[in-house]
């Protein structure tokens, strides 16, 4: 058995940041799939693992990490690589910044006009796309002058919103009035270990 276990969900989008970081760090785990649309996170055996009774959860021996950006901050500092998650203070900032991007509009933009979709769940979809505008247009300003969000190679930062970018359309969300966002998207897929979400 891997000593890492992931508790995820193949169409969630913050249990595809996990498993993004995961491939690129090549860290071998325990995928178990737990469907978030079936109820499974609300059992008392899971919520033993997550009290909040989300997904993804990371167990690494005996430790348990819920929350995605936590996970990849843990992920980040257990390899003792600066370079996902810079340990200087401006370097560390930088990511956390876009952290709470992709925790506010993208989260609450992006991914809910999805899940809409998807899921036929009660968000109104045009709210999602102004809720998601001022995060995908603070990216595309970044991206026009910088190849990557945080510093001058890929960090968490663009790990954490690739994701719900990526999967913008599917919840009808136009990437096209946005280049510099597109071409930073390819440059993630041309990344070693890179992986799409239905892999």
């Amino acid at each position: 058995m891997a000593k890492i276990q992931l508790f995820d969900f193949e169409l969630s989008g913050n249990c595809y940041k996990i498993r993004l970081l995961l491939a690129m760090l090549g860290i071998t785990y325990e995928r178990v799939r737990v469907d978030s649309t079936a109820g499974e996170t609300q059992t008392a055996e899971f919520k033993a693992l997550n009290p909040r009774g989300q997904i993804p959860v990371l167990v690494d021996d005996d430790t348990v990490i819920w929350d995605s950006m936590a996970i990849l901050v843990y992920l980040a500092r257990r390899q003792g690589d600066t370079r996902w998650l810079p340990d200087d203070a401006l370097g560390e900032a930088r990511v956390m910044q876009w952290l709470a991007v992709s925790e506010n509009e993208l989260l609450y933009g992006l991914a809910r006009a999805r899940v809409a979709v998807l899921f036929d769940k009660p968000f109104d979809i045009a709210q999602c796309h102004r809720d998601a505008t001022p995060g995908v247009n603070a990216m595309e300003q970044q991206l026009s002058t910088a190849d990557w969000l945080a510093a001058d190679h890929p960090t968490i930062a663009d790990i954490a919103c690739y994701p719900y970018v990526s999967l913008a359309e599917e919840g009808q969300f136009a990437l096209a009035p946005y280049p510099a966002v597109r071409a930073w998207l390819a440059r993630i897929e041309a990344l070693p270990g890179w992986q799409p979400l239905r892999a």
